[in-house]
């Protein structure tokens, strides 16, 4: 936490191709050591892969994907008189698709013996239809958040 000021937020760039400040988002987040050039070129791989494969709008993939994914609950650790109670926690927006986003790249970092342009268009084929990895680490998360739901009045 600053002690001075707050840390102001740098603007995002929209993509090249679609002018999306939510694919710009995106691209720097799949951007491993400063590549960009290669991240913009595994993303509009998978970008015209779901464009061939299932005939709609890749945008529109990718934000049902992202909205698919998006957590609305998530669990915090207190510690409360010697014991830790994992408490329920609503997410801010900018989180939630920051963690979605992560979710859906680590999903398809995961899955092996392909190119990376066509892993991610699969997963977010997937998690477009409420399908794959990261849409079941979501479920997973809801789903401890509702477990721990007695610990809701620790949130402070």
């Amino acid at each position: 936490m600053p002690r001075r000021r707050r840390a102001l937020k740098k603007p995002i760039t929209p993509d090249p191709r679609y002018n999306s400040v939510e694919v710009g988002r995106f691209i720097g987040r799949l951007m491993q050591r400063g590549k960009k050039s290669l991240a913009l070129r595994i993303l509009y791989g998978a970008f015209d892969l779901i464009e061939k494969e299932s005939k709609q709008d890749p945008l529109q993939v990718m934000s049902q994907a992202m909205q698919n994914v998006t957590p609305l609950l998530s669990v915090k650790p207190r510690r409360v008189g010697g014991a830790t109670y994992q408490v329920p926690l609503e997410v801010p927006a900018n989180h939630g698709e920051a963690l979605a986003s992560r979710w859906i790249l680590a999903a398809a970092r995961a899955r092996k013996a392909m190119p990376m342009s066509r892993c991610l268009a699969l997963e977010l084929m997937d998690a477009a239809k409420r399908e794959g990895t990261a849409v079941k680490r979501r479920e997973d998360l809801h789903r401890m958040a509702e477990a721990n739901r007695a610990f809701a009045h620790y949130k402070w």
